[in-house]
């Protein structure tokens, strides 16, 4: 993989919403769009190529089978082919801005990442913060609402998969269960954190990369959806548990929190690009940003890590 970092793209929905789109609220967020407005999508993975990311996530997050029949009235086939829509208009969108830059041929191949989000996505609850539902979830089950998602990304032809925000140990074992069931398949587990040792559902970070690393199929492990000055201490908590052919992946928020009750508020913290140079240092192959991060930031994050 060489040593210079992958970009990633950032917050799909935050840049959605900045065009006049109503997202929040709304029980399929960004997926609405893969039915209603699918060149919006398009559009806004154009603007993060154009940014400079090398990797472009699908606008599948809290998209799932049972998500788009219930609030969209899909039968389930037709639920199906709108999952893989979500790989279709990223490729699509790889193809038409790599034919038509004239940068094109200096700069890798953008890759397309599948996302697939919590099952407390689905829930719509926030229960993706802590993870709650785990308890009330047997293995198998968690196993069985992931694996129709996966499929369907795999089939489009997803480059790998990235399986984000994952707030607990027992839904990142299910979903590297399910990922061996699709041997060709690479993917990233990334895991939304609370504080500077722990995930989301409260056990420690460092458990969570142990847990990554009983797959061979994964190239990356890390953190998402948290703040910026989590992500050192997160990766240095457990570095020793790391194995050294597992890069970190880190996509962080920008400088903001986000409250259910109102929405985004803003914390002063050092310049996001600028911590990404620490992240960089500490082996992240694969950088980007989450919610609240816009093409203008991935932009700065390449300018400073020099790729």
């Amino acid at each position: 993989m060489g040593s210079s970092p992958f970009i990633l793209d950032g917050g799909l929905a935050t840049e959605l919403e900045a065009s006049g789109f109503q997202l929040q609220g709304d029980p399929l967020w960004s997926a609405r769009l893969l039915h209603t407005n699918p060149q919006a999508i398009k559009d806004v993975h154009y603007r993060f190529l154009q940014s400079g990311s090398d990797v472009i996530t699908t606008a599948t997050y809290q998209a799932s089978i049972e998500g788009f029949v219930k609030y969209l009235g899909l039968r389930p086939e037709e639920a199906l082919q709108m999952m893989m829509s979500g790989v279709q208009l990223a490729k699509e969108t790889v193809r038409e801005f790599m034919s038509h830059s004239p940068e094109s041929e200096d700069r890798r191949e953008p890759l397309v990442a599948g996302s697939v989000g919590p099952y407390g996505a689905f829930l719509h609850d926030g229960s993706e913060y802590t993870g709650a539902y785990e308890d009330k979830m047997t293995l198998e089950e968690l196993k069985d609402w992931h694996r129709p998602q996966i499929q369907c990304l795999v089939k489009a032809g997803a480059d790998l998969v990235a399986m984000e925000t994952i707030p607990g140990l027992k839904e990142a074992e299910a979903l590297v269960e399910v990922l061996k069931e699709f041997p060709e398949t690479k993917a990233w587990l990334s895991f939304s954190c609370k504080d500077i040792q722990n995930i989301s559902s409260g056990r420690r970070f460092s458990e969570a990369v142990q847990v990554a690393c009983r797959s061979t199929q994964l190239v990356a492990v890390g953190v998402n959806c948290c703040p910026a000055s989590l992500v050192k201490p997160l990766l240095e908590s457990a570095k020793s548990h790391k194995k050294a052919d597992l890069s970190w992946v880190v996509y962080p928020n920008s400088g903001e929190k986000w409250d259910p009750k109102t929405g985004w508020i803003m914390e002063k913290q050092k310049s996001f690009a600028k911590l990404s140079l620490s992240w960089k240092e500490q082996g992240a192959l694969w950088i980007g940003g989450c919610c609240r991060v816009g093409p203008a930031d991935i932009t700065a994050l390449k300018q400073q890590l020099h790729v």
